[in-house]
């Protein structure tokens, strides 16, 4: 007989943490499925390409699935404008060593590179071209003379400064 909460003793609800959670614990789940779906055991390699493979391949090339033959190890395909493909059929073996050792094993033994227009078709729509950052909004003035007032006693100015820009992001985010 299950207890009050629902669940059995097999199979307890994981209890939260008080405070921060990392953001992985929360997702994690809900994550792992679309992801098991292209092939990708570990969503390690989605949620950190850039980390995984260097800046500048994760800026020209997005994974996209892996497919797994009758052989030992499977096949990564990535997505990339037509101007990127010839400089990454040249990484291949680079990009092989990092993702398998993202897996701990030779999970990976081929990269296909597949071209697409800038902008992607269907297919997740992705742009290649890096973010620009949107500027942070400017605070109202007068909450941020009301959040600041006490500053003017510290006298260390970079502490100074840095709690003045503090007060200035919690209040423009709050205000958003």
């Amino acid at each position: 007989m299950a207890p009050k909460g629902g669940t059995s003793k097999a199979y307890p609800t994981p209890r939260r943490m008080r405070g921060f959670e990392r953001a992985v614990t929360l997702v994690g789940r809900e994550l792992r499925s679309p992801a098991e779906k292209r092939g990708f055991a570990e969503t390690k390699l989605l949620t950190h390409w850039a980390e995984i493979v260097g800046p500048e391949i994760a800026e020209a090339a997005v994974p996209v699935k892996v497919k797994y033959g009758r052989g030992i190890g499977g096949t990564l395909i990535l997505l990339t404008t037509g101007a990127q493909a010839p400089l990454l059929a040249m990484q291949k073996d680079a990009i092989v060593t990092r993702v398998n050792a993202c897996y701990g094993y030779s999970a990976i033994k081929d990269v296909q590179v597949t071209q697409s227009a800038p902008t992607g078709f269907a297919d997740g729509q992705v742009a290649f071209a890096r973010a620009t950052p949107k500027a942070p909004a400017k605070p109202d003035p007068k909450r941020l003379a009301k959040a600041t007032e006490g500053l003017d006693g510290i006298q260390d100015p970079a502490l100074r400064d840095a709690l003045a820009k503090l007060a200035g992001n919690v209040i423009s985010k709050s205000e958003r």
